[in-house]
């Protein structure tokens, strides 16, 4: 992991596939070392994702401390178009990058209690992390190298049991 305060990592310029699916993405899949993917909200800014994570916001465990990712995103039919490894970045809350990103990052937030700059304010306060996603390189997969399955994670296995209730009726019911 590395902290930045000015500018991040220099984006790949390979992949005119990986620009469009960054400039287009609201929602992205982000692994860390082979993890399962997650999916978190993200701006797209500079040719880069930016993701907040900690306390009270999204929870990617590992990501703020990690140098590597993989990314997924999906294209406007909803299907997966590009994995590609991206250089995760963290910038640091008295850096210009944090000043310029977090407020933009917290106007798109949904649900947030104050301004957009409250916001920024709070992530700071509390130890939240806002990571950048650049490309690092080519994408892993796009197009015919796609999988053709599903890959929905099964369901986890769990303790929790549900009881069978009876129906309710509110009365008895006539049959004529």
């Amino acid at each position: 992991m590395r902290d930045v305060t000015d500018s991040g990592a220099d984006p790949a310029a390979g992949s005119p596939l990986v620009a469009e699916a960054i400039r287009k993405a609201a929602v992205a899949w982000v692994a860390v070392d082979g993890g399962p993917q997650l999916a978190l909200w993200c701006l797209p800014l500079d040719d880069a994702l930016y993701v907040v994570t900690g306390p009270g916001e999204q929870n990617a465990p590992g990501l703020a401390d990690s140098g590597t990712a993989e990314v997924t995103v999906r294209g406007d039919h909803g299907g997966r178009i590009v994995t590609w490894p991206a250089e995760v970045t963290r910038l640091a809350p008295e850096g210009e990058r944090w000043a310029t990103v977090a407020p933009q990052l917290a106007a798109k937030r949904l649900n947030a209690s104050g301004s957009p700059a409250e916001l920024a304010q709070r992530w700071a306060a509390s130890g939240c992390a806002i990571n950048r996603l650049a490309p690092a390189g080519p994408p892993s997969a796009a197009g015919r190298t796609l999988p053709d399955g599903s890959l929905a994670a099964p369901p986890r296995e769990t303790p929790a049991v549900r009881r069978a209730a009876r129906p309710f009726r509110l009365h008895r019911v006539r049959r004529r």
